[in-house]
């Protein structure tokens, strides 16, 4: 009996980057079926499957091709070092992994870590990191509340994932040395079969199409026809605002793509041209 090929994606269990990961998949037009304790979702519209695993199984799972695709924080690919391939940065979950010390310690640069103990749960990055600046220091893997390492004095100083700098600030820390950013990205296991790299194609050109609406909108104004040529070199569209006559003589209406900033720059102008009836309107895809 035939079945239908299908890819599997692992995505996080729950957090933040689950979340934002399955908020992708639907605005990807894809629909899954989540259930209470459910560790599998097939979608019912579009040929994939979810499974949901600790993010720090993701690499693992997609390397030895448990799941053929993974949405998982570039930190966690780094520090797994396992045989993946990167397929795409989606640019949400965005932070850092940071090197800190206490605040009240005075900051010269790097050699500062020589001989020094850094409590972290991220030892093969910071391992490479060290070796990289030819640093010799002490590291003390952890898990969990590395940022009271220093204050209880398990450590001299910590290497963590930083967003805000919150964390960090009321632990009486301070960040000195941006190892590497990080956020979320799709992995692929090596040689993927082309039926399911055909299935990861269009996926991607879904998630493609989503990310270029973000940020711009759709914008509906009319406009005086002596005006048309400045109004129009304001509004540049993806190649060129489509302009249309109105039923009223010497008037066209004018529809572009904008970037939602630029609108709120350029609003006087537009109408201080005479544009009127302006529309701003919200994009969901944008194919090109």
């Amino acid at each position: 009996m035939k079945t239908e090929t299908t890819l599997r994606i692992a995505i996080q269990t729950k957090g933040r980057l689950n979340e934002e990961s399955v908020e992708l998949i639907k605005e990807c037009g894809i629909k899954l079926t989540i259930g209470k304790r459910q560790l599998l979702s097939p979608a019912k519209n579009f040929p994939i499957e979810v499974l949901y695993l600790r993010d720090d199984d993701i690499p693992e799972s997609v390397a030895d091709g448990v799941a053929d695709v993974g949405i998982v924080g570039e930190n966690e690919m780094l520090e797994k070092d396992k045989n993946v391939e990167l397929v795409k940065r989606l640019g949400f979950s965005r932070c850092r992994l940071s090197l800190a010390i206490p605040k009240g310690e005075f900051y010269a640069g790097r050699e500062w870590f020589e001989g020094k103990k850094i409590a972290t749960s991220y030892p093969v990055i910071l391992e490479k990191y060290f070796r990289e600046k030819k640093i010799n220091a002490e590291i003390h893997v952890i898990t969990g509340s590395v940022e009271i390492a220093p204050g209880i004095g398990l450590a001299d100083a910590i290497f963590d994932i930083v967003s805000s700098g919150g964390t960090l600030v009321s632990n009486g820390l301070q960040e000195v040395e941006v190892v590497t950013p990080s956020e979320a990205v799709l992995i692929k296991t090596p040689g993927l079969p082309p039926e399911k790299q055909c299935i990861l194609d269009e996926l991607l050109f879904r998630v493609e199409s989503v990310e270029r609406s973000k940020g711009k909108k759709y914008i509906l104004l009319n406009a005086p026809n002596e005006k048309l040529s400045k109004i129009i070199e304001m509004l540049p569209g993806m190649k060129s605002p489509t302009v249309m006559p109105l039923a009223e003589s010497g008037w066209s209406s004018v529809h572009s793509v904008i970037e939602e900033k630029f609108f709120w720059e350029n609003i006087s102008e537009l109408k201080s041209l005479g544009a009127e009836g302006i529309l701003v309107l919200p994009i969901e895809k944008m194919i090109i």
